[in-house]
């Protein structure tokens, strides 16, 4: 068991992770704003490098595997943007931020093992390198460091902690078991959403408030938009999910699909189906030539043609557009915030959340 780790790359720019364009951010000031975060990413990127670190060279390794295959840093770049309301990339900042990527990369570990995905950032997810019980440990093992870091941040920083990895792993539950025979599948799915994901973001997002030292009283409003825009986030991953790769990461058109996993077009779609013939005909095609598909059939006309059906059929367009109304919302939870380059960062953010195709 001795594959070779992914390299590593330069930590992402505020402007690759946020989608922030030269034209939005161009005064002076606002390219101080943007180095200030880029250094801090820096900072963090460094700090992981530490948190993944181990004398063991099987731990070593499988730790910086995730890592090392890259990632947009989504939520320290969240963490270090809301800072500059406070005093800006302080040490516990940075702390904060490594803990909570950590966490998410330890999450990763546990989800890629429970999805049975095969790819994960271009390369093979860990369980299919390492096995099921390593992915699994390893996974472990970076909660407990995403735990240390925290601990150098205080109670508050404990609990936070705590209170988000509860809601992960409740997240997780939930998903797994499904929606019991009274609950609403499109409630429950989105309250998933807001549980794995949503919470972490919306974590990352009051870390920036908590430890730069600005006013608490935006600890609400950069919560709620954090993780809004988790649940948008997720939706629009739901789309992309069927859309044809254009890249060499492996992915899969329907992936999701394939794999058993209810995601909110094919949700939208049997609720139709309950009084429309097409979409009805639709779903049993899609549990015929989709769902649980050998790896011979990803490429074959059948395949494909379903899933284009799908990503073609008004339940993907209402899945976008419900996508939309998280993000408009989000934006909307940042109103008690000052006008200024943070806020439009943010406003930025959620919009490109919504448009991306990839």
């Amino acid at each position: 068991m001795n594959p070779s780790v992914p390299v590593a790359r330069r930590a992402p720019s505020l402007r690759a992770s946020l989608g922030i364009g030269e034209r939005l951010f161009a005064s002076p000031a606002e390219r101080r704003f943007i180095t200030a975060v880029d250094d801090g990413l820096e900072l963090v990127e460094q700090g992981l490098e530490d948190a993944m670190r181990s004398a063991d060279t099987l731990a070593d390794t499988t730790s910086r595997y995730l890592l090392s295959a890259g990632g947009k840093r989504i939520r320290p770049t969240l963490t270090l943007l809301i800072a500059q309301l406070g005093k800006g990339v302080t040490d516990h900042v940075v702390k904060a931020a490594v803990s909570v990527e950590t966490t998410h990369l330890a999450s990763l570990y546990h989800d890629d093992v429970m999805d049975e995905a095969p790819v994960r950032r271009g390369v093979p997810a860990a369980h299919v390198t390492y096995g099921n019980n390593v992915a699994i440990l390893t996974g472990d093992l970076l909660f407990a460091r995403a735990s240390l870091i925290t601990a150098d941040l205080g109670p508050e920083g404990i609990r936070m902690q705590a209170e988000t990895f509860q809601r992960l792993c409740m997240g997780q539950l939930h998903e797994t078991t499904g929606p019991r025979p009274e609950d609403d599948p499109l409630e429950h799915y989105i309250q998933v959403l807001s549980d794995k994901t949503g919470s972490l973001i919306a974590t990352a997002a009051r870390a920036g408030v908590l430890f730069s030292g600005a006013d608490r009283a935006y600890l609400d409003a950069v919560g709620t938009f954090g993780e809004k825009v988790g649940v948008a986030f997720q939706l629009v991953d739901d789309v992309i999910d069927l859309a044809p790769a254009k890249d060499k990461t492996g992915k899969i058109a329907g992936n999701d699909l394939r794999a058993g996993v209810d995601t909110l077009p094919l949700l939208q779609l049997r609720r139709r189906a309950t009084t429309d013939a097409g979409a009805a005909a639709l779903v049993e095609r899609i549990e015929r030539d989709v769902t649980g598909a050998p790896d011979e059939a990803v490429t074959t006309d059948v395949y494909l043609s379903a899933v284009a059906a799908l990503r073609d059929h008004e339940a993907t367009t209402a899945t976008r557009a419900l996508a939309g109304q998280w993000a408009d919302e989000a934006v909307a939870a940042l109103a008690p915030l000052p006008d200024g380059v943070v806020k439009r960062a943010l406003t930025r953010f959620a919009e490109t959340v919504v448009d991306r195709t990839h």
